[in-house]
């Protein structure tokens, strides 16, 4: 099961050296254990939470302009307390680095160098209004195809781009086929990277290059095995359309 619950080779550690700056997080518990510990997970067990955090925390300290965006979108066996022992563990690893959530319009990144934010952490459960470095997972919509054909994926992308909201949110682009139960039958030796990802990745890529970003375009995109081709690259690239705009408009 592996082959099918991995889908990214790369640690943290790599993937910021790459360029990518979004995480999608899903963490759970052990409920046969006897301490309280929080896991990242995704059909298996990952790393502690604490070692994956202490590795971006360590990033961020080495480079002092950078920011990332954690989202914790999926809990698994974990009740309240797990919840505060994870929010005491992200203010303990990250301190003044947690951006103060805010208007989604003021998180320019001259705002955040300025009050030497580095860290957005979006949380899906209610704990996020007890803590004022918790953004509300609505913050954070990322629209969920939910197939495993490329052709659809993308007309997907393009109807929820078209309906985004245009102020108040962020919004990711999951530029991710899913495998159901029948592909991971026929394939159960390949793995979700030699079905879907390795042979689709192309094409995904391909979109990603015609995008524009900005309020009315893309905002964040994800991808699995991001390794396999130049996706940081042409995700960061689309950001220089932006600017160009902006001196044309100056």
């Amino acid at each position: 099961m592996k082959k099918w619950s991995v889908t990214q080779n790369l640690t943290f550690k790599e993937q910021l050296e790459s360029g990518i700056r979004y995480f999608d997080l899903r963490v759970s518990s052990k409920p046969d254990e006897a301490e309280i510990e929080i896991y990242f997970i995704h059909g298996l067990y990952g790393i502690k939470v604490w070692d994956g955090l202490t590795e971006i925390n360590t990033f961020l300290t080495n480079h002092s302009t950078e920011v990332v965006l954690l989202d914790f979108n999926h809990f698994y066996a974990m009740e309240h307390e797990h919840h505060l022992y994870l929010v005491n563990m992200l203010q303990e690893v990250f301190g003044s680095k947690l951006c103060i959530a805010d208007c989604v319009e003021n998180i320019t990144l001259q705002y955040l160098w300025e009050k030497k934010y580095q860290v957005l952490v979006f949380y899906h459960y209610n704990i996020w209004n007890e803590c004022p470095f918790l953004w509300a997972g609505n913050k954070m919509p990322a629209p969920w195809a939910n197939t495993t054909n490329v052709h659809k994926l993308i007309q997907f992308l393009e109807t929820t781009l078209g309906e985004r909201a245009k102020r108040g949110t962020f919004h990711v682009s999951q530029a991710i086929l899913t495998p159901q139960v029948k592909t991971i039958m026929r394939g159960l030796k390949s793995g979700l990277k030699n079905t879907l990802v390795h042979r689709n990745l192309p094409v995904i890529l391909s979109w990603v290059k015609m995008q524009k970003p900005g309020a009315m375009g893309v905002n964040i995109i994800t991808s699995d095995f991001v390794e396999l081709v130049d996706f940081a690259e042409t995700v960061i690239g689309l950001n220089y359309l932006l600017l160009k705009n902006k001196k044309e408009n100056s």
